[in-house]
């Protein structure tokens, strides 16, 4: 997914310049990190007390140049208008976020409302077309045939999720004024491996596949996660 969104980044933006990015659900950072290393001004938004004091840790271990261009709010990600002007950033990224959302549309324009023109919109969401496929992949008969029909769905945390259709995101994108411009794949054929398993010793040829099979149909659209960019109108 980083490689899909330098990608976007790199082909939208001038090369070397500082780009704007809001992170909205940043997790432990990964991302926001990860950008601000890059050189961008990062703004993290996370509500999770543990997540955030996780973000601070990492934060707090790098060169103090890369601290300076990252700062961490604490807030909702469907409040950025409290927090932020409209137009005020380049990137907005949300990943793995809506599926804890369950009418996402208000979070979504939002987010909108942040980008400026040309703008990015970083989406990673649980893909609704394909929830049969790792109960099938796993042998879970009963768990696959229900799963054809739904979007709802109970994740490895055990917590009972929503997913996202690929028409139905494209929909709303468009709605918004942030239209489709670009959707990968995102664990393809890696969604049936167990947490905490051991990385291959041919990692970066699992990574290449998985890059591969991510831009291409039919493979992405099975994909258990879709990776959405939308570009600010």
């Amino acid at each position: 997914m980083a490689r899909q969104l330098d990608e976007q980044i790199v082909g939208r933006f001038p090369v070397g310049r500082r780009l704007r990015v809001l992170d909205v659900g940043m997790g432990q950072g990964t991302q926001a990190l990860r950008l601000a290393r890059a050189g961008h001004q990062v703004t993290g938004l996370e509500q999770d007390a543990r997540m955030i004091a996780a973000a601070r840790e990492a934060l707090s271990g790098e060169p103090e140049g890369i601290r300076e261009r990252m700062r961490i709010i604490e807030g909702d990600g469907r409040d950025t208008g409290v927090h932020f002007l409209p137009g005020s950033f380049d990137v907005v990224l949300c990943h793995g976020v809506l599926m804890y959302v369950e009418e996402p549309d208000p979070l979504l324009a939002g987010l909108a409302r942040m980008l400026a023109q040309g703008g990015l919109l970083s989406l990673l969401v649980r893909n609704g077309d394909a929830l049969a496929m790792r109960p099938g992949l796993s042998g879970d008969w009963a768990g696959a045939r229900a799963a054809f029909d739904t979007t709802a769905y109970r994740n490895r945390l055990g917590l009972d999720v929503r997913a996202d259709r690929l028409h139905a995101l494209t929909a709303t994108l468009a709605g918004i004024g942030a239209p489709l411009h670009a959707w990968y794949g995102v664990r393809v054929f890696t969604d049936t491996a167990a947490d905490g398993a051991e990385l291959p010793a041919d990692l970066e040829t699992l990574l290449a596949v998985e890059e591969r099979a991510g831009r291409t149909d039919p493979y992405r659209g099975v994909a258990a996660l879709l990776h959405l960019c939308g570009v600010r109108g």
